[in-house]
């Protein structure tokens, strides 16, 4: 019987993204065989696999990817169930292939995107990893006479991709860079939806009557507010982060630039994750053993 180390059993770890028991019993059944252990830890996610497909991913990288000429841009987010498991080398790999082929393709509907291979390889990786995995969304931009700016915050996790007209590759970035730091709802306070508006509208006048103040003080009150929240929820009102002294729109106007379009992603926004009882899982894991 050989020795199960712990060396080994970070290595197995560190290889496959599954959890420690899971690479301890499996070496253990193994003898010791580091090829063996994985090989058999593949056949036995191959018959969880369905029941993986259940599990909340909300954990993942983003990939990204932008043409030589700023012309072009992807981005893709894929979702994982832990944080662990999204930086296996494996996972990291196929984000950037799932990104190259929205690049290459200019393909905006990420489920059109994954038939075929490129699905199969998806669920040869949840059997790999033994985590359930989950290409959510993807942007794909592009612009003939413009710019295309980007920034991916260093956790990739978060990240922009902007549309310009005028400018340049640092100026796009900067604008990029607010985006995915200040998260506007749109470009300018023009384009908030109407129905967005009459909430909000609804919502101030309540708080306005409340004060008990007259009719046409409510009424500026009322129109203040509207102008601030429009503001406050757009690129181009927003005080530019790394200078608040002036907005996004008067760093765009200095610089004789328009943005067109703008698309921020960040890993797991709006996903319910599932509350895990860390204590429980262990003396589960242990009780097991």
């Amino acid at each position: 019987m050989a020795t199960i180390t712990a060396a080994l059993v970070k290595e197995l770890r560190e290889r496959t993204g599954l959890g420690m028991m899971d690479c301890k019993n499996a070496l253990v059944e193994a003898d010791g065989d580091m090829e063996l252990a994985i090989d058999n830890m593949r056949k036995g996610s191959a018959l969880k696999a369905a029941k993986k497909a259940g599990r909340t991913t909300a954990n993942g990288l983003l990939g990204f990817r932008v043409g030589d000429d700023a012309k072009r841009a992807a981005m893709v987010e894929v979702n994982i169930e832990t944080d662990f498991a999204a930086k296996n080398e494996r996972f990291m790999a196929f984000v950037a292939k799932v990104t190259d082929c929205l690049f290459d393709s200019g393909e905006r509907d990420v489920q059109k995107l994954m038939q075929g291979d490129l699905d199969d390889e998806r669920q040869a990786l949840v059997q790999e990893i033994g985590e359930n995995i989950h290409v959510r969304r993807g942007a794909f931009v592009s612009t003939d006479s413009g710019l295309v700016g980007s920034y991916l915050h260093s956790d990739q996790r978060q990240g922009s991709l902007v549309v310009l007209e005028g400018g340049d590759a640092r100026l796009g970035r900067d604008v990029a860079m607010h985006v995915t730091a200040a998260n506007p709802m749109v470009v300018s306070p023009e384009d908030v939806p109407e129905a967005t508006r009459a909430k909000e509208r609804e919502i101030f006048e309540a708080q306005a009557q409340a004060s008990g103040k007259p009719a046409d003080i409510v009424a500026k009150m009322v129109d203040g507010r509207v102008r601030k929240f429009l503001a406050e929820v757009s690129l181009t009102g927003q005080p530019f982060v790394k200078d608040p002294s002036t907005t996004v729109g008067a760093l765009l106007e200095q610089a004789n630039a328009t943005c067109e379009r703008l698309v921020r992603f960040q890993v797991g926004e709006g996903i319910d994750k599932e509350e895990e009882d860390f204590a429980a899982e262990v003396a589960a894991q242990l009780k097991a053993n």
